[in-house]
């Protein structure tokens, strides 16, 4: 009965054919699969021969159900824990347990709870510095009075289906069909002072000034659609501003918050928010920690809404889907005319079908209608989908809304043919702590290195202060011993275990870029990072091809001819020393450094795969940075070492910085900020 109905599911996919009914059978089998295998594997009775086979059968199935939800983004998010069962499942799953002539056991009764503990809210919190913000303003709670009541009409398309017509009127689309709003020109007005934006981002920004309210954002990566989003709520007003993000981005939106909008006080939430500013205008959280915040977060007061990377909420019966929907509600049926944004470089002629949850959290649609300024276009077009004219114009009043979408080929003269764009990232759980730990005992050992030297001078000469000189020397006997050693912690060690629990991050949000961008080259220095970004990729179905240093000449060319000319290969996880040199890799235009380099030449090298005759567009090197560590220390000095590089060559008389010179100044610096406050190293 599985497998039959599996294979359904399968040709359906296939067939592009994947509606509701598809995906709950999906889920159906997926929920009996996990069943059985615990069944069989449990069963006493059963001989191990027939046990073995069992699970074998049972093995061809879950095979199926990969790779077939490898082609519907919707299908693989129902395997996910959190993927909700719905009614329709729950009945299907009962309908085939009775067809296999099993009866199914009756569904076990939630557990009573107090009445004062609902059931949706059993893991939410609520941060005290909120508390705290609601205290000192007893008297001034947002007011909701403002939102207009909903305006009703005779309507011509009432009897209509229209969500269909609607989203078919983009698969009907031809290539030359505009897929971007008119947008006003570009308006300098509130970028801050010192930095710039470029002549497309400052256009959407005019828009939301005009008052424009609501966006689908669908630039390419590397168009800088945080600081479109940023500005935008800058000039619609919109704060406070609630920003829903993933993991991996967060970090980088509160140090863009601070570069865009540095009047603007940014927080970002943690866990359960115990580190949070409650007053904050600016609040970012990411999707795995949202349930327990979306109680306080509806009642916060915000006036605007951005969500990133929107795709993540495409499937609509998942609870991220669900707790984003309920705040974009919330915040609707509360203010008058909010900022919201979906962000998402996915292009908007693939998965129609998933953008029905991105139109819902706009306020464009609800589960079964167009809603307010849609259908009010809709209708003043005159048509009906019976009339062939109805296709082009309801894309174009969708399109009207607020989406806005630019390649980097279209836009070429606004970027850099080449730019650098850091990511800085927060090493949470225990792998952080410990990175942090040994960064703070190597600081010590430094420290009382510095005093014991110091100590012991016989020079009556008394240095005030920090002495800079011993500190350098300090630093140098450091490094010496670093080279000299294979055990212990120093410098080395602590960048190979920085890149290691950089690993995931790095690979998830390369993972994003190959899903809404095309190809990329991701580079790692160490071979266990590779590893677990391949494992990653593994795991979400993303086809890539591996290039080492310890492959034969053949292989290694096998393995970049695949990743040029397999549209199916979408990543190339290449090594920087193996892969830096000699290898054209100019059909991606987006590089992820997982882990740095010692000098900005290794650095350059890498990104010159992609970056080199034949590329047609301008080059993103994404640099995975781990905020709060030797990693940012590094990182700044490259650049540095990089820019004193750029003078040498045009005839400065000035040494070129070697990864010596960088790995001393990372120890000077460590031990300065030490001798700084020793009270955090004692």
């Amino acid at each position: 009965m599985l497998a039959r109905t599996v294979r359904e599911v399968e040709a359906a996919a296939q067939r592009g054919q994947v509606q509701a009914s598809t995906r709950t059978k999906f889920q159906v089998v997926a929920l009996l699969l996990r069943e059985e295998r615990a069944r069989v594997r449990a069963d006493e009775t059963s001989s191990d021969s027939r046990r073995t086979e069992q699970l074998k059968r049972l093995d061809g199935i879950a095979t199926i159900l990969a790779t077939t939800a490898v082609r519907d983004a919707g299908l693989l998010a129902l395997l996910a824990d959190d993927a909700v069962v719905s009614d329709a499942a729950r009945a299907l799953k009962r309908d085939l347990l009775r067809a296999a002539g099993i009866e199914p056991e009756p569904e076990p009764e939630p557990p009573a709870r107090p009445a004062s503990v609902p059931a949706a809210h059993e893991n939410r919190v609520v941060p005290q510095s909120v508390v705290s913000r609601q205290l000192a303003n007893p008297f001034l709670a947002p007011d909701y009075s403002a939102a207009p009541p909903p305006v009703s009409r005779p309507r011509r398309l009432a009897g209509w289906e229209l969500l269909g017509p609607l989203l078919s009127s983009f698969e009907r689309a031809g290539s030359g069909d505009p897929a971007c709003m008119e947008l006003p020109a570009p308006t300098a007005r509130f970028a801050p002072e010192g930095a710039e934006l470029m002549p497309h981002q400052a256009r959407l920004v005019a828009a939301a000034a005009d008052g424009h309210r609501t966006f689908l954002l669908a630039d390419e990566p590397g168009l800088g659609k945080t600081a479109q989003s940023l500005l935008a709520a800058e000039a619609a007003g919109a704060y406070p501003l609630l920003v829903v993000v993933p993991n991996v981005v967060k970090t980088n939106w509160a140090r863009e918050a601070g570069i865009w909008t540095p009047h603007r006080p940014a927080t970002v939430i943690h866990g359960n928010g115990d580190t949070i500013d409650g007053f904050a205008d600016i609040v970012v959280v990411n999707y795995e920690v949202l349930d327990r915040h979306v109680g306080w977060l509806g009642d916060f007061g915000f006036r605007g809404m951005v969500v990133d990377e929107a795709h993540f909420i495409k499937n609509r019966t998942s609870q991220r889907s669900q707790h984003v929907l309920e705040l974009s509600e919330r915040i609707r049926a509360r203010v008058p005319r909010p900022l919201l944004m979906a962000l998402t470089g996915t292009p908007l002629i693939n998965d129609i079908e998933d953008f029905r949850a991105i139109w819902q959290f706009l306020g464009w649609i609800d589960e079964s209608k167009p809603l307010g300024e849609l259908m009010e276009a809709l209708e003043d077009t005159g048509l009906t989908p019976a009339d062939p004219g109805f296709y082009p114009a309801a894309r174009r009043c969708v399109i009207d809304l607020g989406i806005v979408r630019r390649r980097k080929v279209e836009v070429a003269a606004d970027i850099p043919a080449r730019r650098i764009a850091d990511l800085p990232v927060e090493l949470d759980g225990a792998a952080g702590r410990s990175i942090r730990a040994a960064e703070r005992d190597l600081a010590r050992r430094m420290v009382k290195r510095y005093e014991s030297a110091l100590a012991a001078r016989t020079s009556a000469t008394e240095v005030v202060g920090i002495d800079a000189e011993l500190v350098r020397r300090v630093a140098r006997w450091e490094q010496k011993e670093s080279n000299a050693s294979t055990t212990g912690e120093n410098v080395f060690t602590m960048m190979r275990r920085i890149g290691q629990a950089k690993a995931g991050l790095a690979a998830d949000y390369a993972a994003q870029l190959a899903r809404s961008a095309g190809k990329v080259v991701f580079f790692a220095k160490h071979v266990d990072v590779m590893d677990a970004a391949e494992e990653v990729f593994t795991r979400q179905g993303i086809r890539f091809s591996s290039i080492r240093g310890d492959q034969t000449s053949s292989a290694r060319q096998r393995n970049v001819d695949a990743f040029v000319q397999d549209p199916e290969v979408a990543i190339a996880v290449c090594s920087l020393t193996a892969a830096g040199v000699g290898i054209n890799l100019q059909v991606a235009s987006d590089v992820v450094l997982a882990e740095l380099s010692w000098t900005d030449a290794e650095q350059t090298q890498a990104i010159d795969r992609s970056h080199r005759i034949g590329q047609t567009e301008p080059v993103t090197a994404w640099r995975i940075i781990a905020a709060q560590t030797i990693d940012a220390r590094i990182a700044e000095l490259i650049d540095s070492k990089a820019g004193l590089a750029a003078r040498a060559l045009d005839g400065s008389d000035e040494e070129i910085g070697s990864s010596a010179d960088v790995q001393h100044e990372a120890l000077v610096a460590l031990l300065t900020e030490a001798l700084s406050a020793p009270a955090e190293v004692a």
